[in-house]
């Protein structure tokens, strides 16, 4: 395969973050493969559909791909229950429509928390890569128990800014935890959570399953 577009349809427009994610997982495997990504916005159509797999249909219409990722954080729930609402939105969705292969991503308990693991992106994010004030992260292995991630991304952009008094009031922490992935060159080491390895493991079989890596 020379070239693979993938959509991804996820639970919100901050959830783009992980299009630089899903772009380094799928190149660890399809090394000499040009990647297409796109991220499927539906907020502007008339009547955005709310079911999921109503959400999936359009979201093919609109863009078109060869493989399908599904985002649902986990949050509160149990990241099994997250795969099987997916699941059965998907089968729902293949009785009306013909679907490319779908791919569940459930982060744990956010998308946030898979941000969290690299502090250089964060001070770059942060618009001050030089920054010298520490900053101080759970340990990586950690990242999946953490209450509320997004409340933590956005404190530490905040102390990363190192602004004061107005600046730091107008700093949008918003635009900046959605560069955080951007900033980010490698993401092996958060191949020790389980939901990211989960993630991982799905691409390699899909991959397989229809041969793309030949």
């Amino acid at each position: 395969m020379n070239e693979l577009r993938y959509t991804l349809l996820s639970d919100g427009s901050s959830d783009r973050t992980l299009i630089p994610i899903l772009s380094w997982l799928l190149r660890q495997h399809l090394r000499a493969c040009a990647l297409r990504p796109a991220w499927a916005d539906l907020r502007r159509l008339p009547n955005p559909p709310k079911d999921l797999d109503a959400r999936i249909r359009r979201s093919i219409d609109l863009y078109p791909c060869e493989l399908l990722f599904v985002h649902r954080d986990a949050e509160t729930n149990q990241p099994q229950k997250r795969f099987e609402e997916i699941r059965q939105a998907i089968s729902k969705a293949m009785l009306a429509s013909t679907l490319p292969p779908a791919i569940c991503v459930v982060p744990v308990r956010m998308t946030e928390a898979w941000l969290l693991s690299d502090l250089r992106a964060v001070r770059r994010a942060a618009g001050n890569p030089n920054g010298r004030k520490e900053l101080s992260v759970p340990d990586i292995r950690n990242l999946e128990d953490l209450p509320n991630p997004k409340d933590d991304l956005h404190r530490l952009l905040r102390e990363a800014s190192e602004l004061k008094g107005r600046r730091l009031k107008d700093f949008s922490v918003k635009a900046a935890a959605c560069r955080v992935s951007e900033y980010i060159e490698d993401f092996a080491s958060l191949r020790t959570l389980p939901a990211f390895a989960r993630l991982d493991e799905d691409i390699v079989q899909t991959i397989g399953s229809h041969g793309w890596a030949q």
